[in-house]
């Protein structure tokens, strides 16, 4: 794989459609408590470095497959995810709980990490080591 990450645009793009919809027929969104302004900027620098991470490979930073052959594992493995993460948004979409909240949370920040890992990237796994707990703690602290 060289530069460009054509199935990682594929999984954000996925990704983003439950989001895009939800923001479009819930206007008002959702009440955001307060957290530590220091975790809410490390969150958005995570995501962002998430999103762009796994659409562009960096060269020097990125090495390649983790092990040889696994392309379909990281292809089925994130595929399952994104199936899972969208299947949640629409069965719990008007539903406003704690599971929908963690795994809403915890399965793009699995996808995020898992695809570091894989695709040996150092910034994405550096951007998912730094957006998940962020994100994950954020997500609680709003539902709880």
């Amino acid at each position: 794989m060289g530069w460009f990450n054509f199935y990682g645009l594929i999984f954000i793009a996925i990704i983003m459609i439950p989001n895009v919809i939800f923001a479009i027929k819930c206007k008002d969104g959702f009440e955001n408590k307060k957290v530590n302004k220091t975790i809410e900027v490390l969150e958005q620098v995570g995501r962002f470095g998430c999103f762009g991470f796994m659409i562009i490979n960096v060269p020097y930073t990125h090495f390649g497959w983790l092990f040889e052959g696994a392309l379909p594992f990281y292809l089925i493995t994130d595929g399952a995810l994104v199936a899972a993460y969208c299947l949640i948004w629409a069965i719990c979409f008007k539903k406003n709980s704690l599971f929908r909240a963690l795994a809403l949370s915890i399965i793009p920040s699995v996808i995020f990490l898992f695809s570091g890992i894989m695709l040996t990237s150092v910034p994405l796994t550096v951007a998912a080591v730094i957006f998940a707990p962020c994100h994950i703690y954020i997500s609680y602290i709003n539902q709880k």
